[in-house]
C-alpha cells in the first residue's frame, strides 16, 4: 500500500469510527466490537480475574469508560506498563431529566451544557439523540441499553439577523439557560404532549413507557463525516476531540502482525474527561489504578512488584491540539504555531497543564525520528488560559512519566471541528513505535 493510500484509509475508517460513536457509551461499544473481533477476553470488575501470558482482555467501567490491555512476554517489574490513555467524552449538549415541555405550540427538550462547547455551532444543525437508557427488565432487574436515533430530530432555530442585527459585530451570545432548550415536535395539546419524550425513547427500545427510569442523553449532529480540501487533505467531523486520538490508538493497539511486545500495553480511554475527570470512571477516579493494581497482582504478585512495575511505566497522553489557523493569529504564540498535516504536537506547559518533561519529551522526539514522522512543539500564548489534559491527572495519580501530545486541529470544542489526513496516519505510527 502506498503512503498516500495508507493515510487515506485511515482517515476514512476514523470518520467511520466517529460516525458509529455519538456518545461515549457508542465510543465504548464501536471499541468493544473491534476487540472483540480480535480475540480480546471481556473482564468483569465484580469478579475473580485468571491472565494467560500474552493475553488480551478489556474491562468496561459505567459503559462509558474502557481499559483494554495485552499482557507482554517479559516480567512485568522489568518492563512496567506501556499505556495510551484518551477520552471518550466530547463537550455538548445533555437532556435534562424532566426533558420536554410545551411552550407556544412547540415541544421543547431542556437540554444542560457539557464541558465546554462552542454554543453558536449548534445552531441550525440537524441534531439528533444518542446515549444510555436505564430500564427495569420484566424480572425486575435495572439494565442499561445504548439508544440511538439516526434521524434528525431537533433543531436550535438561530434569531433571523432582522432582531439580532449586531451579531456579526458582536458575535451570536446564547443564555444556557433561556435560550438552548432544542425544538422537537408541535403539538395540539399542550398538557399532554410532554409525555410523548418517553413514549418516543420507549418505541425507539421496544420497551413499555412505564419501564424507562432514567437516561443520560448527547444531542449529536447527524451530518456525516467528509474529506474536504483541493486534495481531501482535511477531515471534518464531530467529535474529532477526542475520538481521533482513541481511534489512533485503537489501530496501532490492534496492528495485525505486530510482534508481541515485552511490555504489558495498556489502552485506557475516559470519560468525563471534558468537566474534570472527577468521577468513577474518569482519569481522576480509581479505574486505571484498580485495573493496573489487578494485573500487578496476578503477574508480578506482591505490593513492591507493584511499585516496581509502575516506576518502569510510560504513558502517552493524547488529546487533540491546537493548529494555527492564520485568521486569528493573535490567539498563537508567536514561535509555537502548529500547522496542520506537519505531524503531531508534544504540548509543554511550565505550568504543568501538560504533563510532559524535558525526559518524556525527548523521549517521544527519538520516537517519532525512530517511526519517520515529523513531530511539532506546542506553547499556549502566555496571556490566555492554558486548558488541560488526564495527562497531569494520571501522572500524578501513578507517579510515572509522561508525554501530552496531540494532533493538531481547527475548532476545538465545535459542533464541526478539522483536522488532517496525514496527522492521523502518523500518530498510528508513532503510537506503533512507542508500542514495540
Amino acid at each position: 500500500m502506498s503512503q498516500t493510500d495508507f493515510y487515506r484509509e485511515q482517515a476514512e475508517d476514523l470518520l467511520a469510527f466517529i460516525d458509529a460513536s455519538p456518545s461515549p457509551w457508542h465510543a465504548v461499544s464501536t471499541v468493544k466490537q473491534q476487540l472483540d473481533a480480535h480475540g480480546f477476553v471481556p473482564l468483569d470488575e465484580q469478579s475473580e480475574w485468571a491472565l494467560l501470558g500474552e493475553g488480551r482482555y478489556y474491562v468496561v467501567r459505567g459503559g462509558s469508560s474502557i481499559i483494554s490491555f495485552i499482557v507482554g512476554t517479559k516480567p512485568l517489574v522489568e518492563t512496567g506498563f506501556k499505556i495510551i490513555g484518551a477520552h471518550t467524552d466530547s463537550p455538548g449538549l445533555r437532556v435534562k431529566p424532566h426533558a420536554s415541555y410545551a411552550e407556544a405550540g412547540l415541544l421543547r427538550v431542556g437540554v444542560e451544557v457539557y464541558g465546554s462547547p462552542i454554543l453558536a455551532t449548534y445552531t441550525d444543525r440537524d441534531l439528533s439523540l444518542a446515549g444510555s437508557v436505564s430500564y427495569k427488565d420484566d424480572r425486575g432487574a435495572v439494565k442499561n441499553k445504548t439508544i440511538l436515533f439516526d434521524k434528525p430530530l431537533l433543531r436550535l432555530p438561530n434569531l433571523a439577523i432582522h432582531m439580532n442585527n449586531k451579531v456579526n459585530e458582536e458575535g451570536l451570545k446564547l443564555d444556557k439557560q433561556t435560550d438552548l432548550p432544542l425544538v422537537l415536535a408541535t403539538v395540539e395539546n399542550e398538557l399532554l404532549e410532554p409525555i410523548q419524550f418517553k413514549a418516543l425513547i420507549a418505541d425507539q427500545l421496544k420497551l413499555e413507557a412505564t419501564a424507562i427510569l432514567s437516561w443520560e442523553l448527547c444531542s449529536y449532529d447527524t451530518q456525516k463525516g467528509v474529506l474536504w480540501g483541493l486534495n481531501d487533505e482535511f477531515i471534518a467531523s464531530s467529535q474529532l476531540d477526542n475520538l481521533a486520538s482513541c481511534h489512533a490508538a485503537v489501530k496501532a493497539f490492534l496492528e495485525d502482525g505486530a510482534v508481541a511486545s515485552s511490555a504489558t500495553q495498556v489502552c485506557a480511554f475516559f470519560d468525563h474527561e471534558e468537566i474534570g475527570s472527577e468521577s468513577s470512571k474518569g482519569a481522576s477516579g480509581s479505574f486505571l489504578p484498580d485495573v493496573l493494581m489487578r494485573i500487578s497482582a496476578l503477574l508480578a504478585p506482591g505490593t513492591e512488584s507493584y511499585f516496581q512495575a509502575l516506576s518502569q511505566s510510560f504513558m502517552m497522553s493524547v488529546d487533540m491540539a491546537h493548529a494555527y489557523q492564520p485568521s486569528f493569529s493573535w490567539a498563537y504564540e508567536p514561535k509555537h504555531r502548529v500547522m496542520v498535516n506537519k505531524g503531531p504536537v508534544i504540548k509543554v506547559n511550565a505550568n504543568q497543564r501538560y504533563a510532559t518533561d524535558n525526559i518524556a519529551e525527548a523521549m517521544c522526539v527519538d520516537w517519532c525520528q525512530q517511526a519517520g514522522v515529523s513531530v511539532q512543539k506546542y506553547s499556549h500564548r502566555t496571556n490566555l488560559g492554558c486548558g488541560s489534559t488526564i495527562g497531569p491527572i494520571v501522572s500524578a495519580k501513578l507517579g510515572i512519566r509522561s508525554v501530552d501530545l496531540g494532533n493538531p486541529m481547527w475548532a476545538m470544542h465545535s459542533l464541526r471541528e478539522s483536522a488532517g489526513v496525514k496527522d492521523h496516519g502518523d500518530m498510528i505510527k508513532l503510537m506503533r513505535q512507542f508500542l514495540k
